[in-house]
């Protein structure tokens, strides 16, 4: 006797989409969850209370004995912004290992469950560094927001990408474009957002952080339950109305009609290509976000507020007032991340996968090789500009990159060849900052002038990107015989659906065969008041770089 069980309200079977349902639904629940996860960008704005979370006023120092490991369990001091400052490293190592080794546990279970496990474990996450601040324990806060956190970045992040990518199999840029520019626009929410919180929790004997994160927790597991509980997928052969799959002769932008199975990825050539291409344009892009502030000050300083003085030669007022304006010049370049996620997301539809990512080498390129004269010249219009470009091109790097590998493996396990994929942002997140730091430590020992010693490091960055060019341009078309055979798609698809196929055809239960186009602007609206409050702020901060 066979018994007849129901699949689980998570179960990826239960949230297949039935005739009816608007696509457009599926980005704000996307987005609902990158918005949230996103904070990490914006942890920073934590790291300074916490520097004096004992001391309050002042930092307490501890002795100069007390190394590293043991500045993870003092109670007696307050950690330095160094220290702190690990928690970050954690966020994207974990992030990319995280989505390597569960991408495809993903792609069986479905985005709905991965989006809980990622909302438990981000906010599960902030609740422990919680608890670590009320203990003065900084071990419990890298175990909590560092590697449990972390692990709920790298399925969120990725959890709505396979999805996406096959509701939208017309606009594959797009669509991812929305979503992971969210990612960049969460730390233009979070980090006003915490400050704020901050302010408010804020007593003579406490910094408020632990509040702060208290509140955000339960704040962004309401939103990102949401989100995860909102996914849908496209029934089993789905595909937009009126639009019909390119024919492979007509077809220029080097899109495949077949599947490569993700045990397979690390051995195709194509893959590490790829790979390559990633880690370079984040590496350089990282390397520019990290020394975008600094530079700007040191590079033009006392020009920046109307007095002809090197950086050295100012005081502490002038340089609280070059401080501010570097603010706004940051701000403005977390626009330019963000747009740029989707404006060149959805140019890549147009221009193709390869030929968006040889705009943003030879292009990124020549601006990186063209900064250090236009710092000389004292151009500080072109050199805001030329900033703004690359920080466009490197968030349009991470949301092109999806449908790229798409694109060449086919749509049946993008998600999990993806999570193996983002291993190069880790990479690239310890790549990035070790260049530009070394080299401009290097620079000033040899006692070049401030403004002067990011020069080599352009060209080292311009270097990188040469480096991505090369590996993109050797990329070709998959060969057929990794692709899987109809025989192992169809086994896959079972796989997928096993439960389903348990089932009479009477007991399948689709969702949502529906849509109300209320529902889709109500879900649009829950996610852009947020992002648009974000943007405001973001406008007002860099309004100073103006002004």
């Amino acid at each position: 006797m066979t018994q007849n069980t129901k699949p689980g309200f998570l179960a990826k079977e239960h949230t297949i989409a039935g005739p009816g349902f608007n696509r457009w639904l599926v980005p704000p629940a996307a987005l609902a969850i990158h918005l949230c996860i996103g904070m990490a960008y914006g942890f920073s704005v934590f790291w300074l209370p916490l520097s004096r979370a004992i001391g309050i006023k002042e930092s307490i120092e501890c002795r100069p004995e007390v190394g590293f490991f043991q500045e993870l369990f003092v109670t007696h001091c307050d950690w330095s912004i160094a220290t702190l400052g690990w928690m970050y490293t954690l966020f994207f190592v974990l992030l990319g290992s995280s989505a390597a080794i569960w991408g495809g546990w993903l792609e069986y279970v479905g985005p709905r469950k991965a989006g809980v496990v990622s909302a438990l474990c981000w906010c599960g996450g902030m609740l422990l560094s919680a608890l670590g601040i009320y203990l003065h324990q900084f071990w419990i806060m890298l175990l909590g927001s560092g590697v449990i956190g972390g692990v709920g970045l790298g399925l969120g992040y990725i959890s709505p990408v396979s999805t996406l990518i096959k509701w939208f199999p017309d606009r594959r840029g797009m669509a991812t474009g929305m979503a992971i520019m969210g990612f960049g626009g969460g730390a233009m929410i979070g980090s006003p957002l915490a400050t704020a919180l901050m302010k408010f929790f804020a007593t003579e004997t406490d910094v408020g952080v632990m509040q702060t994160l208290i509140s955000m927790a339960g704040i962004y597991f309401i939103f990102m339950m949401a989100g995860a509980l909102s996914y849908r997928i496209p029934a089993t052969g789905w595909q937009p109305e009126g639009w019909t799959p390119p024919v492979p002769e007509q077809n220029k932008t080097m899109v495949t009609h077949g599947h490569v199975h993700v045990k397979n990825v690390f051995k195709i050539k194509q893959f590490w290509l790829v790979w390559v291409v990633l880690c370079m344009n984040v590496s350089a892009g990282i390397g520019v976000i990290g020394m975008s502030s600094p530079m700007l000050q040191e590079v033009f300083g006392g020009q920046l507020i109307g007095i002809d003085k090197p950086f050295t030669g100012l005081d502490k007022t002038q340089l609280a007032s070059i401080a501010g304006l570097a603010a706004g010049f940051t701000a403005l370049l977390s626009l330019f991340n963000i747009g740029g996620r989707f404006v060149w997301a959805s140019l890549s539809d147009c221009l193709g996968r390869k030929l968006t990512f040889i705009v943003f080498f030879v292009l990124g390129g020549l601006l990186y090789i063209s900064i250090p004269e236009l710092a000389m010249t004292g151009n500080k219009a072109l050199f805001v500009a030329a900033f703004c470009l690359i920080l466009s091109m490197y968030g349009g790097g991470f949301a092109t990159v999806p449908a790229y590998l798409a694109d060449l493996f086919g749509t049946q396990m993008v998600g999990a060849i993806h999570g193996r994929l983002l291993t190069a942002w880790s990479t690239a997140g310890i790549l990035g900052p070790v260049v530009v730091n070394y080299m401009r430590e290097y620079q000033l020992s040899l006692g070049l002038p401030r403004e002067q010693v990011y020069n080599q490091t352009m060209l080292i960055l311009a270097g990188l990107l040469v480096i991505g060019l090369i590996c993109n341009l050797l990329i070709r078309p998959v060969d057929d015989k990794w692709f899987m055979t109809g025989a192992e798609l169809e086994e896959e698809k079972r796989l997928e659906y096993k439960k389903i196929h348990a089932h009479d055809a009477d007991e399948m239960v689709y969702v949502n065969t529906r849509s109300h186009p209320l529902t889709v602007w109500l879900a649009w609206l829950a996610v852009g008041i947020p992002l648009s409050w974000g943007i405001v702020n973001t406008l007002i901060t860099a309004g100073k770089f103006f002004s």
